[in-house]
């Protein structure tokens, strides 16, 4: 006999995200909160990984295990930008306000330099990759890199026309930077030529700049968007990265080079695969992200929050407790059958597949039963994709109008009720019209047979049916007025426009067409 083919109940329903290892690997964190005005998230390369935070008129440093501040660097009078450690983590360097770099020792907390040569808030510092010198990047529209040890400015690049809001330097060269501005330009510079040695347009203002680890590729965030650019081949674009609806706003590096993340106003933070730069998870916050940082094993990963929050979440890992225990060992028959072959002999578990109710009455071609059976309150309640489905089989089988003739009122109230809770739905309302149809067929001629109250639900499912047409003439109308505007807008030229107020219909023609829409 051939095997019977169950009820597909899963075309009906409700689509969830689908779980991946990516998802059960960012999902591992517990969330805290604390509360200060944040600008910039950078981590500690060292252990214990130790995490600074920038907000306000101070340094913050965390340790990530207790998320209790164990350094507070305060020597600032005004906005402190764009804390960052150095690569051994003995050094932090900050912008601020005040146009001025300032270069703290992490042990002592003492403020050992100050470079002075900037004449607006500087947004961006980084140290270099030979840990010699630091790079900042200000609103003066210049890039200054600065000796540490002579504090005096190295190299000094203007090439850009508007603020200079992200910076970033090779991770691989000492000598090559990029600087990414409100002009909407993003410029590589290498410290030996004093010139900028390539030029690429985000087409929107730079908020965050990104290199991968090999130094080869960088990334640009602004606006909605992130572009991988290949450095080697001239600039050239790689690939537009568009998941946000919001402006990007911070990006970083994670899992060694193997993901990326990006932060931005829409509360998210989205995760990619580096090689495929399609989205691996998104992690949701409660309000919009301005900064994140994240350490080098990915076990805390750090937000900031454009109202002052500071999200923490810390990945806890799974440890096993359970000791293995002692294989006992019995020495009461040693020596005898030593060298008998063993054989394991598998003896497999047949499973009994089970099989419901309902599925048991379709396979007698019960009809009306199975639908008894999934018509039943809890069913109804808590798993109404079932009940589709199985009308959705009766359907198909032909024997719907057989399932719903011959029933008394009680039965005939429980299938009304059904159709006008869910006739509306998007999921179920193609098959429950069908199913409304057929019941028409089937009881027209005996309504006035029919129960007081089985009438009036057939009064109210005759309401419904006449809100759901209407409802789809408005939207049909809806959708030609669109069509009309945007055809209109298409043909006619825009003409540059001082004042709303001085807006007026350039015709007879076009004043019928507002009124018409409006």
């Amino acid at each position: 006999m051939a095997s019977f083919k169950k009820i597909n109940t899963k075309v009906f329903v409700r689509s969830g995200s689908e779980l991946t290892p990516d998802n059960i690997y960012w999902k591992k964190y517990s969330v805290i909160k604390e509360f200060g005005p944040i600008d910039y998230i950078d981590f500690s390369p060292v252990e214990p990984h130790y995490f600074a935070v920038t907000c306000s008129v101070r340094v913050q440093v965390y340790n990530p295990i207790t998320k209790l501040v164990t350094k507070n660097f305060s020597r600032f009078k005004e906005a402190a930008y764009g804390g960052s450690f150095r690569s051994d983590g003995k050094l932090l360097c900050a912008g601020g306000e005040e146009a001025v770099v300032r270069l703290f020792d992490i042990n002592t907390k003492s403020l050992l330099r100050i470079f002075s040569g900037h004449k607006s808030a500087i947004h961006r510092t980084f140290f270099t990759a030979d840990n010699l010198h630091i790079a900042s990047f200000s609103d003066d529209k210049t890039v200054i890199v600065w000796d540490i040890a002579s504090e005096k400015q190295v190299i000094s690049f203007n090439e850009h026309l508007d603020y200079i809001r992200a910076g970033v330097v090779s991770p691989i060269s000492k000598d090559i930077l990029l600087s990414g501005s409100y002009d909407k330009l993003i410029h590589m510079y290498d410290t030996r030529t004093s010139k900028k040695i390539l030029s690429v347009c985000h087409e929107a203002p730079v908020e965050s700049l990104l290199f991968l680890p090999s130094g080869g590729i960088f990334l640009s965030a602004g606006g909605t968007e992130i572009k991988v650019w290949d450095a080697l081949a001239g600039g050239r674009l790689l690939a537009k990265i568009t998941q946000h609806h919001k402006t990007v706003t911070c990006l970083k590096i994670a899992s060694n080079g193997h993901r990326i993340l990006s932060g931005s106003l829409d509360r998210h933070v989205k995760i990619y695969d580096s090689g495929t730069y399609k989205t691996v998870h998104s992690l949701d916050y409660p309000n919009s992200v301005l900064s994140i940082g994240i350490n080098s094993n990915d076990e805390t990963i750090v937000a900031g929050m454009v109202d002052g929050l500071i999200s923490v979440r810390r990945r806890e890992e799974e440890v096993k407790t359970e000791k293995p225990q002692r294989k006992k060992v019995s020495y009461r028959n040693s020596g005898k059958n030593l060298h008998t072959p063993q054989t394991d002999i598998v003896v497999h578990e047949e499973m009994k597949e089970i099989m419901s109710k309902h599925d048991t009455y379709l396979r007698k071609f019960e009809y009306s039963k199975a639908l008894d059976c999934v018509m039943m309150s809890y069913v109804v309640n808590k798993a109404p994709h079932v009940t589709v489905a199985l009308m959705q089989e009766l359907i198909r089988r032909q024997g719907l109008k057989q399932a719903l003739s011959g029933r008394d009122g009680k039965s005939l109230v429980n299938i009304l009720k059904f159709l006008n809770k869910y006739i509306g739905s998007i999921r179920f309302g193609r098959v429950l019209l069908h199913v409304a149809n057929v019941f028409m067929d089937v009881y027209e001629n005996h309504l006035d047979e029919l129960a007081a109250e089985p009438r009036k639900m057939c009064s109210i499912l005759a309401a419904k049916l006449e809100e759901e047409e209407n409802l789809i003439l408005s939207l049909s109308e809806l959708q030609g007025k669109l069509d009309m505007i945007l055809s209109a807008a298409e043909t006619v030229s825009p003409a540059p426009v001082k004042d709303v107020q001085s807006l007026e219909p350039s015709s007879a023609a076009q004043k019928n067409l507002i009124l018409s829409i409006t």
